[in-house]
Protein backbone atom coordinates (compact mmCIF):
# COMPACT_ATOMS: atom_id res chain seq x y z
CA UNK A 1 0.00 0.00 0.00
CA UNK A 2 0.98 3.58 -0.44
CA UNK A 3 0.44 6.84 1.37
CA UNK A 4 1.54 10.31 -0.25
CA UNK A 5 3.04 12.77 2.08
CA UNK A 6 3.04 16.31 -0.36
CA UNK A 7 5.56 19.18 1.07
CA UNK A 8 4.65 22.76 -0.03
CA UNK A 9 5.08 26.28 -0.49
CA UNK A 10 1.77 28.59 -0.92
CA UNK A 11 3.48 31.86 -1.15
CA UNK A 12 1.21 32.94 1.94
CA UNK A 13 2.54 35.51 4.51
CA UNK A 14 2.33 32.80 6.77
CA UNK A 15 4.52 30.48 4.76
CA UNK A 16 7.17 33.27 4.04
CA UNK A 17 7.94 33.76 7.82
CA UNK A 18 7.79 29.91 8.23
CA UNK A 19 9.96 29.36 5.27
CA UNK A 20 12.54 32.43 7.39
CA UNK A 21 12.29 30.72 10.37
CA UNK A 22 13.14 27.30 9.16
CA UNK A 23 15.40 28.34 6.08
CA UNK A 24 13.44 25.18 3.77
CA UNK A 25 12.04 25.36 0.53
CA UNK A 26 8.59 24.15 2.38
CA UNK A 27 6.54 25.18 4.74
CA UNK A 28 3.67 22.87 5.05
CA UNK A 29 3.28 19.40 4.81
CA UNK A 30 0.19 16.95 4.36
CA UNK A 31 -1.01 13.59 4.08
CA UNK A 32 -2.70 12.23 0.96
CA UNK A 33 -3.99 8.59 0.51
CA UNK A 34 -4.70 8.90 -2.92
CA UNK A 35 -2.20 9.52 -5.92
CA UNK A 36 -4.06 12.02 -7.21
CA UNK A 37 -4.28 13.68 -4.00
CA UNK A 38 -7.89 13.93 -3.61
CA UNK A 39 -7.77 12.26 -0.43
CA UNK A 40 -5.22 15.38 1.52
CA UNK A 41 -5.09 16.05 5.08
CA UNK A 42 -3.51 18.11 7.53
CA UNK A 43 -3.49 21.22 10.08
CA UNK A 44 -4.69 24.22 8.33
CA UNK A 45 -6.68 26.99 7.13
CA UNK A 46 -10.11 26.22 7.43
CA UNK A 47 -10.85 29.55 5.44
CA UNK A 48 -8.43 30.22 2.43
CA UNK A 49 -7.97 34.08 2.86
CA UNK A 50 -7.81 33.60 6.68
CA UNK A 51 -4.78 32.16 8.24
CA UNK A 52 -6.11 32.36 11.97
CA UNK A 53 -9.29 29.76 11.06
CA UNK A 54 -7.20 27.02 11.03
CA UNK A 55 -7.48 23.53 12.79
CA UNK A 56 -8.33 19.84 11.24
CA UNK A 57 -8.45 20.09 7.27
CA UNK A 58 -9.50 18.05 4.18
CA UNK A 59 -7.46 19.62 1.80
CA UNK A 60 -8.49 20.57 -1.87
CA UNK A 61 -5.57 20.54 -4.43
CA UNK A 62 -7.63 22.81 -6.48
CA UNK A 63 -8.11 25.64 -3.99
CA UNK A 64 -5.62 28.75 -5.72
CA UNK A 65 -3.17 28.47 -2.25
CA UNK A 66 -2.53 24.60 -3.94
CA UNK A 67 -2.59 25.95 -7.30
CA UNK A 68 -0.25 28.83 -6.82
CA UNK A 69 2.16 26.32 -4.71
CA UNK A 70 5.18 24.99 -5.14
CA UNK A 71 5.51 21.35 -4.16
CA UNK A 72 7.14 18.15 -3.70
CA UNK A 73 4.93 14.68 -2.98
CA UNK A 74 6.73 12.14 -1.66
CA UNK A 75 5.56 8.19 -1.59
CA UNK A 76 5.54 5.75 1.58
CA UNK A 77 5.29 2.16 0.71
CA UNK A 78 3.79 0.25 3.94
CA UNK A 79 1.60 -2.82 5.02
CA UNK A 80 -1.77 -2.95 4.31
CA UNK A 81 -2.34 -2.91 8.41
CA UNK A 82 -0.21 0.35 8.63
CA UNK A 83 -2.57 1.90 5.73
CA UNK A 84 -5.32 0.88 7.96
CA UNK A 85 -4.38 1.82 11.18
CA UNK A 86 -3.48 5.44 9.70
CA UNK A 87 -6.63 5.81 7.80
CA UNK A 88 -8.45 4.95 10.74
CA UNK A 89 -6.52 7.90 12.89
CA UNK A 90 -7.52 10.27 10.08
CA UNK A 91 -10.65 9.37 9.81
CA UNK A 92 -11.60 9.23 13.65
CA UNK A 93 -9.85 13.16 13.42
CA UNK A 94 -12.28 13.90 10.49
CA UNK A 95 -15.25 12.65 12.09
CA UNK A 96 -14.53 14.98 15.66
CA UNK A 97 -12.59 18.05 13.89
CA UNK A 98 -14.53 20.27 15.72
CA UNK A 99 -12.77 19.16 18.79
CA UNK A 100 -9.28 20.03 17.75
CA UNK A 101 -7.70 23.35 17.29
CA UNK A 102 -4.39 24.74 15.49
CA UNK A 103 -1.29 24.64 17.37
CA UNK A 104 -0.02 28.38 16.83
CA UNK A 105 1.80 28.34 20.07
CA UNK A 106 3.27 25.00 19.07
CA UNK A 107 4.51 26.22 16.02
CA UNK A 108 5.82 28.99 17.32
CA UNK A 109 7.30 27.29 19.68
CA UNK A 110 9.28 24.73 17.40
CA UNK A 111 11.87 28.00 16.21
CA UNK A 112 13.10 28.29 19.87
CA UNK A 113 12.99 23.78 19.81
CA UNK A 114 10.49 24.11 22.90
CA UNK A 115 8.22 21.34 23.13
CA UNK A 116 4.69 23.12 23.33
CA UNK A 117 2.69 19.90 23.07
CA UNK A 118 -1.33 21.46 23.54
CA UNK A 119 -3.96 18.72 24.16
CA UNK A 120 -6.22 18.41 20.71
CA UNK A 121 -3.55 21.01 19.31
CA UNK A 122 -1.78 20.36 16.22
CA UNK A 123 0.45 21.94 13.36
CA UNK A 124 0.93 20.39 9.92
CA UNK A 125 3.87 18.36 10.36
CA UNK A 126 3.01 17.27 13.84
CA UNK A 127 -0.18 16.02 12.59
CA UNK A 128 2.06 14.21 10.09
CA UNK A 129 4.16 12.94 12.26
CA UNK A 130 1.31 11.84 14.28
CA UNK A 131 -0.70 10.36 11.75
CA UNK A 132 2.58 7.69 10.53
CA UNK A 133 3.20 7.08 14.19
CA UNK A 134 -0.38 5.89 14.23
CA UNK A 135 0.54 2.97 12.20
CA UNK A 136 3.91 2.82 13.54
CA UNK A 137 5.96 4.77 11.29
CA UNK A 138 8.44 6.55 13.07
CA UNK A 139 10.61 9.11 11.36
CA UNK A 140 12.89 9.94 14.26
CA UNK A 141 13.27 9.89 17.64
CA UNK A 142 12.19 14.04 18.03
CA UNK A 143 9.04 14.35 19.54
CA UNK A 144 5.79 15.30 17.12
CA UNK A 145 5.53 18.71 18.41
CA UNK A 146 8.98 19.32 17.18
CA UNK A 147 9.27 18.50 13.88
CA UNK A 148 9.41 20.21 10.72
CA UNK A 149 8.70 19.83 7.06
CA UNK A 150 12.13 19.61 6.45
CA UNK A 151 12.88 16.39 9.49
CA UNK A 152 9.80 14.30 7.67
CA UNK A 153 11.27 15.59 4.12
CA UNK A 154 14.40 14.39 5.34
CA UNK A 155 13.33 10.58 6.13
CA UNK A 156 14.57 8.19 3.69
CA UNK A 157 11.84 5.60 4.19
CA UNK A 158 10.17 7.72 1.40
CA UNK A 159 10.84 8.42 -2.65
CA UNK A 160 10.19 11.42 -4.39
CA UNK A 161 7.82 11.12 -7.53
CA UNK A 162 7.56 14.79 -7.99
CA UNK A 163 8.62 18.01 -7.38
CA UNK A 164 7.22 21.62 -8.98
CA UNK A 165 4.41 23.17 -9.24
CA UNK A 166 1.40 21.81 -8.01
CA UNK A 167 -1.04 22.63 -11.22
CA UNK A 168 1.27 20.64 -13.11
CA UNK A 169 1.71 17.46 -10.80
CA UNK A 170 1.37 14.86 -13.38
CA UNK A 171 -1.42 12.55 -11.34
CA UNK A 172 -4.21 15.38 -10.63
CA UNK A 173 -7.66 14.51 -11.78
CA UNK A 174 -8.01 17.45 -14.68
CA UNK A 175 -8.74 20.45 -14.22
CA UNK A 176 -9.30 22.85 -16.91
CA UNK A 177 -6.98 26.04 -16.47
CA UNK A 178 -10.03 28.42 -16.74
CA UNK A 179 -11.87 27.14 -13.91
CA UNK A 180 -8.73 27.53 -11.97
CA UNK A 181 -8.12 30.81 -13.03
CA UNK A 182 -11.57 31.69 -11.88
CA UNK A 183 -11.29 30.42 -8.46
CA UNK A 184 -8.20 32.34 -8.14
CA UNK A 185 -9.70 35.90 -9.22
CA UNK A 186 -12.92 35.10 -7.39
CA UNK A 187 -10.90 34.65 -3.98
CA UNK A 188 -8.47 37.32 -4.51
CA UNK A 189 -11.27 39.92 -5.11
Amino acid sequence: MEIYIVFTDTKTNLAKMIKNCTRYPFSHVSLSFTKDLSQMYSFGRKETDNAFIAGFVKEDVRDHLFQRADCAVCKMELSEECYRMIWAYVQRMEREKDSFKYNFTGLFAVAFNYNFNRKNAYFCSQFVTEALAAGNIHLTEKPPALMTPRDIFSSDSMEMIYRGDMRNYPYLDSIPAYIAEAHYLEAVQ
